[in-house]
């Protein structure tokens, strides 16, 4: 008697672990998968935008440091032309973070700030800095450059734009 009552337990247990399996395969199905393809820089793609940022800085006559991050704000490679203020690495890299993370120019940040929303100082790790540029491929963001230190903040976004036009055409 006690052997059967085993049996139909375990037989009860088996169809709930079964209906709960079908049951999350079908929440799954309707949520679609579980791992997303997301495109990222490399670093030959950051060599890439960081050796066309220089050679755009060289081209003004300029220095500065340029960083490149992927979409999650993460360095991915950075560099610094001789010349540079020492704390331009760090400004440059801050400002390739917050572009990547919040998905806009940094220059959107600045103009914000500068039209009263001041209230954006007060987040962190935040570089509000004119000269962060996303950076896209098909419409999809793969990272972000910073560049600081140039002859003006006009001239950051200038280099840091040059740089990611050279990611146009080599996905």
């Amino acid at each position: 008697m006690i052997r059967k009552h085993i049996i139909v337990a375990a037989l009860v247990v088996a169809i709930v672990a079964s209906a709960s399996v079908a049951h999350a395969a079908t929440d799954q199905a309707a949520l679609g998968p579980a791992v997303a393809q997301q495109p990222s820089i490399t670093l030959a793609g950051a060599q890439l935008v960081i050796s066309s940022a220089i050679a755009a800085a060289r081209a003004a006559g300029s220095h500065g440091a340029i960083a490149v991050v992927d979409a999650g704000g993460n360095l991915i490679a950075a560099a610094s032309i001789d010349g540079t203020f020492p704390q331009a690495a760090q400004v440059a890299i801050g400002k390739a973070h917050t572009a990547a993370v919040f998905r806009h120019d940094t220059s959107f940040f600045e103009n914000a700030i500068n039209g009263g929303r001041t209230a954006l100082v007060a987040m962190p790790n935040f570089t509000p800095l004119q000269g962060g540029v996303l950076l896209t491929v098909d419409g999809k963001v793969v990272g972000a450059v910073g560049v600081s230190g140039t002859a003006s903040q006009q001239q950051d976004e200038d280099v840091a734009r040059a740089g990611a036009r050279a990611l146009v055409g080599r996905s």
